[in-house]
């Protein structure tokens, strides 16, 4: 899921490049240097003296932030005075990122109290609904993110993964054929969530077949080997059943094809 793109200024992007270069992750949160020695303890103690204490809150936040410090951060954003709907959007990320999904659901509601049709935040509070399994109201924040942003090839995937999750096998096969015109290559490296229970494994791998038919259309032939894979793994098809499809005549012919049914019988 792509919960949050927030973009960062050229000189935050300068600073957090000259820390990354100078410091270690913990030299940014302890004041001790333990892991420095010589020449480089120096440097990093002269960036926190002559750099950091220049920053506001909501910066120190981003630098924890970017480099997945996610509690450093939630502490650091509460020093915000007046927060806005991005910083509240940043903790909601932070918190799910750490799978607090109350305080993250509490804190992407903030930020839609002051900014109502962030197509952004309402897709990351719908992916904590999914998460909870509050389908049917994750389905109606992923609509109104795509009034907003109807081009968002993301919302238009998450949007038909929760579908399929619900049953509604036409409609998400319709968000992934979007998903896929505005982005050929969405599904390529999204292998999606896994679960240990059986049933809810299923489930997923029923979407994994919905994600490979929508692949095989848009002669993706990597794209829907890996999801139909993973719909076999997760026993949710069966080969007579790839075999019957006409979505996947195509790729039957192909060698790549091949192989996956020889590793599956």
């Amino acid at each position: 899921m792509n919960l949050f793109h927030t973009p960062r200024t050229l000189a935050l992007s300068i600073l957090l490049a000259a820390l990354a270069a100078a410091a270690s992750p913990q030299s940014l949160v302890n004041d001790s240097s333990s892991g420095d020695t010589g020449a480089e303890a120096s440097t990093v103690r002269t960036i926190k003296a002559q750099v950091l204490p220049r920053l506001s809150p909501e910066q120190v936040g981003d630098l924890y932030y970017f480099r997945g410090r996610y509690q450093a951060a939630i502490a650091t954003y509460k020093n915000v005075e007046l927060p806005s709907a991005t910083v509240w959007n940043k903790m909601g990320v932070a918190y799910q990122m750490l799978l607090d999904e109350k305080d993250a659901t509490r804190c992407y509601k903030q930020a839609l109290k002051m900014d109502p049709q962030n197509a952004n935040v309402l897709n990351n509070l719908a992916t904590v609904q999914d998460s909870m399994m509050d389908l049917a109201a994750a389905e109606e924040n992923y609509r109104k993110a795509l009034k907003y942003d109807p081009d968002s090839a993301i919302i238009h995937s998450n949007l038909g993964t929760n579908l399929f999750l619900q049953h509604k096998d036409e409609e998400g096969d319709e968000a992934y054929r979007q998903a896929l015109t505005l982005n050929p290559h969405i599904f390529d490296k999204n292998s999606g969530p896994t679960a240990s229970n059986p049933e809810a494994a299923q489930e997923l791998g029923t979407t994994a077949y919905y994600k490979a038919k929508s692949c095989a259309r848009a002669g993706l032939d990597d794209c829907a080997l890996t999801y139909l894979r993973k719909a076999f793994d997760d026993g949710a098809i069966t080969i007579k059943k790839v075999s019957k499809e006409s979505d996947f005549a195509r790729l039957r012919a192909t060698e790549a094809y091949s192989g996956l049914i020889a590793q599956e019988q």
